[in-house]
């Protein structure tokens, strides 16, 4: 099997390099989550989602970062390969070497962690990009259509609802259009899809889905999001990543197996961190301990810091 030439030592550098900067992307992700767990209604953490889905930067980041995990994962996969095509004949006798078994099991934790990633994406980015319907929310501001609320307020002064408005004036329409009938039955067709807004509207404040600073309409589903789209192009809904966290986080089953991906992380991360050191040649015999001590430290903090969120929310904390 012939493969690409590069180097071992390039490729461990680039996986090295690659890994480090993903070790501080979950550092920065970690601290998002703990958002989640303010009592403001999602204030915090839907603002921060908001800025990371319109920031024209984030999602050119977010393009890298995508690219950084898939690269990571392809090296670390090539090298593993090239190793073991370097010496296709296995040892007669299995040696007992010093290798801490973190290090030996890394390329099964990295798959894992692949594998989990996917029904990440599938669960919150694959809805950002509308391949996965989801929950979603918009600002009230850009639900208020100015033809839309004059027709409200019209419906209102006649004692009507917006509904029998919309007949009547389509009766009205029909007897007294002289050969406009096509551009009276857009007209008429475009009224009937404000009223579809506005039952969205209505039943927002009726079940009061609405942010504590009254700035957004949440709990939109996805037909509600077609909607909005169709008849409101401006309305942009976004999807509303608070809401659906709290909702998968009161599942003990999903709860559960969040924690399990976190453990595998865990073991993932203890050994990735004094590994990058090694392999960029920043270690040194004088503070190895020291690198090791931090490594640990660092995955204890992120591995607890994304696991408190869920366990918290279940709690209904």
């Amino acid at each position: 099997m012939n493969l690409p030439q590069l180097h071992s030592i390039t490729k461990k550098i680039l996986v090295a390099l690659l890994g480090g900067f993903l070790l501080v992307f979950l550092l920065f992700h970690m601290t998002a989550n703990l958002f989640i767990l303010r009592h403001d209604g999602g204030a915090w953490y839907s603002a921060f989602c908001h800025f990371m889905g319109t920031n024209w930067l984030v999602k050119i980041m977010e393009i890298c970062l995508l690219g950084f995990i898939a690269l990571h994962i392809l090296l670390t996969l090539w090298l593993a390969l090239t190793n073991r095509l370097a010496r296709p004949v296995r040892y007669h006798q299995a040696q007992r070497s010093k290798t801490h078994t973190t290090s030996k099991l890394m390329v099964w934790t990295g798959i894992l962690i692949f594998a989990c990633l996917i029904l990440h994406f599938s669960d919150f980015y694959f809805v950002k990009l509308g391949w996965v319907k989801g929950e979603y929310m918009v600002k009230v501001e850009k639900m208020q259509d100015e033809e839309m609320m004059q027709m409200m307020q019209f419906a209102q002064q006649m004692q009507m609802t917006p509904d029998e408005l919309v007949d009547q004036l389509e009766e009205q329409a029909t007897m007294y259009s002289e050969g406009d009938e096509a551009e009276t039955a857009d007209y008429i067709a475009g009224l009937r899809e404000k009223l579809e807004v506005m039952d969205i509207l209505e039943r927002a404040y009726t079940e009061d889905n609405f942010s504590n600073d009254r700035k957004w309409i949440r709990h939109l589903s996805y037909e509600d999001r077609q909607t909005l789209r169709r008849v409101i192009p401006e309305s942009d809904p976004e999807p509303d990543f608070y809401y659906m966290a709290r909702e998968k986080f009161s599942s003990l089953y999903l709860v559960v197996m969040y924690l399990l991906f976190f453990a595998i992380v865990f073991f993932h991360m203890r050994h990735a961190f004094p590994s990058a050191f090694q392999t960029l040649g920043l270690n040194n015999y004088k503070y190895n301990n020291i690198i090791e001590v931090l490594g640990r430290i660092y995955a204890w903090v992120v591995c607890l810091g994304f696991a408190i969120v869920p366990i918290l929310v279940y709690l209904g904390l």
